[in-house]
């Protein structure tokens, strides 16, 4: 195996040296520079000699204390100087944890006692996440477990991991924590948003207005389409709504979407404020199945994971005692909500389903996003449409007035002659 060279290696080392922080190899894998130096040995003696006090004076990680006494009549004294902390973690990685922990008010015990004891009022999910980023490593594990020396002389950073592998799988109950306090948000929000999905889908189906418009399309259509391939349809496809507006009168002043809402009001007028019947469905636009899906997902593997957790700990001994305790019970809280959560999911699945078989659409081919995007645009082209009807209307109503009032003066100047 390659060996270092180090004159006077003998020699008693008079300093701690500052180290190199490298990700060390513990096998040469076949190929490797490293597998063919240790297949020929004597090119080890082809490496330069270091020398060790050399090092020590240009690479101790403190400074020594001198022997010779100040100058300026102070015979009697010795300099005191500063000890610097030892660094065994990479010093950008260090630094950046120190930054992390200066936004800690409280000692790195009294910390890690709050996130065993999993009290939120104490620290936020900001901070546990933080306190993820810098578990130890298992290299920085092993240079912490291998240090000897005086542990108040180590970093702030290395302080801190040491009181974080005082915990049997840290990062793990760190994780645990975190779930825990982002659980009753989550679950609130997934709720919130399969209801609204809920709603929006029986609102669709259950509006008897809606249904009229639907069948008062169709004979639109079909009455259009009559005598060719087109005509006859006993029903069509959900996005022919949003084509009604490609279709217009010879003069191009009128589209078909305008003439259904001159239809509707003269002769069905009732039928016009169907949207208050769809309250939900904008809201429903608004949200991906898919997302839902993936945090329900999320919320069943982290109780999972709890769970595992839980169970794991029961050989930690005193050190888990208040973890374990208090998680129980919010084990007992969090499955039930869960469970909770996973029926509701399943049943807005079947009513999402069901909404796109409503419209005769295949799930697989035209999903619930989908119909609700075609429906929200049908509704805002719809009320849009009957909105300049109504002007035109009143646009002709003075136009007619005002030429019956012109009329009126004409006879008038007519009849003084």
């Amino acid at each position: 195996m390659l060996q270092t060279s180090l004159k006077g290696q003998g020699q008693t080392r008079k300093a701690n040296l500052k180290p190199y922080h490298w990700l060390k190899l513990t096998r040469a894998l076949q190929g490797s520079l490293w597998a063919e130096a240790q297949q020929t040995p004597d090119e080890a003696a082809t490496a330069p000699e270091f020398d060790i006090s050399e090092l020590e004076k240009l690479f101790s990680a403190a400074i020594p204390s001198s022997d010779n006494e100040t100058k300026g009549g102070k015979s009697g004294r010795r300099g005191r100087p500063k000890v610097q902390k030892v660094q065994l973690i990479e010093l950008r990685r260090a630094y950046n944890c120190e930054i992390m922990l200066s936004k800690v008010k409280i000692p790195l015990p009294d910390l890690m006692s709050s996130v065993l004891a999993l009290d939120e009022s104490v620290i936020d999910v900001d901070q546990v996440d933080n306190l993820i980023k810098f578990c130890p490593t298992k290299e920085e594990a092993e240079l912490l477990k291998g240090y000897t020396g005086n542990k108040e002389n180590l970093g702030r950073c290395e302080q801190f991991f040491l009181e974080l592998l005082k915990v049997p799988r840290v990062e793990t109950k760190l994780r645990v924590f975190s779930y825990k306090i982002q659980f009753h948000s989550q679950v609130t929000d997934l709720r919130r948003g399969l209801n609204i999905i809920h709603q929006a889908a029986n609102e669709v189906r259950g509006s008897a207005k809606l249904k009229r418009i639907m069948q008062t399309i169709l004979s639109l259509g079909n009455a259009l389409n009559h005598g060719t391939a087109r005509g006859s349809a006993i029903g069509f496809r959900l996005d022919s709504l949003l084509k009604l507006t490609d279709t217009r009168s010879r003069n191009s002043k009128m589209t078909l979407m305008h003439y259904l809402c001159k239809v509707l009001a003269e002769k069905l007028p009732e039928l016009l404020d169907f949207p208050k019947d769809l309250v939900s469905l904008e809201a429903a636009t608004k949200i991906q199945l898919k997302y839902l899906a993936e945090e329900m997902q999320a919320i069943r593997k982290g109780l999972e994971k709890v769970v595992l957790e839980f169970t794991t700990s029961e050989t930690d001994g005193p050190v888990s005692k208040h973890f374990r305790m208090n998680l129980k019970e919010f084990l007992s809280f969090a499955e039930g909500e869960v469970r909770s959560l996973a029926s509701l999911y399943s049943t807005v699945g079947g009513s999402a389903d069901a909404l796109a078989l409503y419209f005769g659409e295949d799930p697989a081919r035209v999903p619930f996003e989908q119909v609700v995007s075609t429906l929200q645009n049908f509704v805002r082209i719809f009320v849009r449409s009957h909105e300049e009807n109504c002007k035109q209307v009143e646009f002709e109503k003075r136009r007619v007035q005002k030429e019956a009032e012109n009329e009126k003066l004409k006879k008038g100047v007519c009849s003084e002659n």
